[in-house]
């Protein structure tokens, strides 16, 4: 039986070492530590996390919106361990995901994440609506592709780089590269 911490902050600059003192008592073997955002649950540590834990092992969270930010994620991800025999113990919220109570206190948790981060999402779109009116917001500054990306592209199209290089190449991300070659080829 192994005890697992699973570490998560939702940005680069934000700070997991008020996650990791949390954790220092508790004789941890293995730590999974993540800034990413819990939106989703398609995050590489967390994914690790999971292949990594087996029957009998706790996994411990500061609490559980450091797993997910939505009830439904949740919900599935403490499924998945439950499934496997892995317990989920939230330091936070003092709950064990292996007994009737903590899993009925999840589920009214998880709900709340869920109506917490919708009001989060509604007051920025609120104020953004407010900047604009005002003029002050202008969106995020379009990106745009470099001059020898058709130079770039015929190496992509020939097949001597991958596609991740082309939009490490164009300074630009997957999906972004993506959006920006819709846009120029369909």
């Amino acid at each position: 039986m192994a005890n697992i911490a699973y570490i998560r902050v939702s940005t680069i600059e934000q700070n997991e070492n008020r996650q990791i003192e949390m954790m220092k008592s508790l004789a941890i073997d293995k730590t999974f530590i993540e800034k990413a955002s819990g939106k989703n649950t398609e995050r590489p540590q967390l994914e690790s996390m999971l292949e990594y834990a087996r029957e009998g092992d706790a996994v411990y969270i500061e609490s559980f919106s450091r797993l997910a930010r939505n009830t439904i994620d949740l919900l599935k991800l403490i499924e998945t361990m439950n499934g496997k025999g892995i317990k989920v113990i939230s330091l936070k919220e003092n709950l064990d995901t292996s007994t009737a109570n903590g899993k009925l206190m999840l589920t009214m948790l998880g709900a709340i994440a869920t109506f917490e981060r919708e009001n989060m999402l509604e007051r920025q779109r609120e104020g953004i609506a407010l900047a604009k009116a005002e003029g002050k917001y202008k969106g995020r500054k379009a990106k745009t592709l470099p001059d020898n990306f058709s130079e770039l592209y015929d190496q992509y199209m020939c097949r001597k780089i991958t596609k991740t290089k082309l939009a490490e190449l164009c300074e630009v991300s997957r999906p972004v590269l993506d959006k920006l070659l819709k846009e120029r080829i369909g």
